[in-house]
């Protein structure tokens, strides 16, 4: 069975760690939606959420290194992926180096394990961990919190991905409250072979008098109850009354989990990722197993809830 994150001896272990102060290795987590509802559409064209984020023990790994030239190196492991002002990374550090004038360069490597375009924040956290990573190592002495102010301006879920752990995000998802610890559990995460734009499922949502909001006061009192089972029951997403239409391999997905023990399945984010919270690890196995069988996904892992924040 494989598991999502990274072994021990894997990537400089399962902890940030900073070599010297020229350079540091740092863990971008990535994350679920334990729940995701739209209330509504602002005149600027973003839509109003409330959402339940959770960081999860699967990891990019990055790794900045300052160098003598002015210039910002990218490189990674996935050749499509772009080395340029395209990747969150590169953006991250121009944001950083143009804000506090910093003359050096840096050379980071991105070692891509959370799948890509998956609705599991991938991108965004690797940004938060160059934000993170070159205020370490440039010695800037920035605040959590101003970290978070400058990763909105690259996009709504880098600042969750700077704080980390459990949080409701409001607002376009910038508005972040912290919550208690999300009881640990077993995941399972299935990535189907099909891909989903954000603003397509976004353009597509209708919100009507009759559509089911998933109830994400009840999730939150759930967490504080530290109640998994609650938790796993009431999870839902808004945006799965788009992309299941157009993708019923969701369903199909959501469906396996359950007959195979999930306490609960969701699609995260804007899919098409799905994910089933487990009791055990020995409640995981049979499932992982069917859905390797099945086909319905391209990649399928075991991850678990991480709460450790920074």
């Amino acid at each position: 069975m494989q598991k999502m994150h990274m072994p021990e001896n894997q990537l400089t272990g399962v902890s940030d760690r900073e070599s010297n102060m020229d350079e540091i290795s740092l863990k971008a987590l990535a994350k679920i939606n334990l729940g995701l509802d739209v209330v509504g559409q602002r005149e600027d064209g973003y839509h109003e959420v409330r959402m339940v984020m959770q960081s999860i023990h699967l990891y990019d790994r990055v790794e900045i290194k300052k160098t003598r030239s002015p210039q910002i190196h990218v490189q990674t492991n996935l050749f499509y992926l772009p080395v340029d002002e395209n990747n969150l990374v590169y953006k991250a550090a121009k944001l950083m180096k143009t804000e506090f004038k910093i003359k050096e360069g840096v050379r980071i490597t991105l070692h891509k394990f959370i799948p890509v375009a998956a609705g599991m924040a991938g991108g965004s956290s690797d940004a938060a961990a160059v934000l993170v990573g070159m205020n370490r190592i440039f010695n800037l002495g920035l605040k959590q919190s101003r970290l978070m102010e400058l990763g909105l301006k690259l996009g709504a879920d880098v600042p969750f991905c700077v704080m980390r752990g459990t949080a409701l995000a409001e607002g376009i998802g910038e508005k972040l409250t912290s919550l208690p610890p999300m009881p640990k559990c077993p995941i399972l995460i299935a990535k189907p072979g099909v891909s989903v734009s954000t603003q397509h499922v976004y353009e597509q949502l209708k919100l009507t008098e009759g559509t089911e909001h998933p109830d994400i006061d009840l999730i939150v009192e759930n967490i504080k109850k530290k109640n998994l089972r609650g938790v796993a029951e009431n999870m839902g997403n808004i945006l799965e009354t788009v992309t299941v239409k157009e993708f019923p391999v969701i369903r199909e997905l959501k469906s396996l989990m359950k007959e195979h023990g999930a306490l609960g399945t969701m699609m995260s984010g804007s899919g098409p990722t799905v994910f089933g919270l487990y009791h055990s690890e020995k409640d995981i196995r049979g499932a992982y197993d069917a859905l390797k069988q099945s086909g319905l996904a391209k990649n399928v892992y075991t991850s678990e809830i991480h709460n450790n924040r920074r």
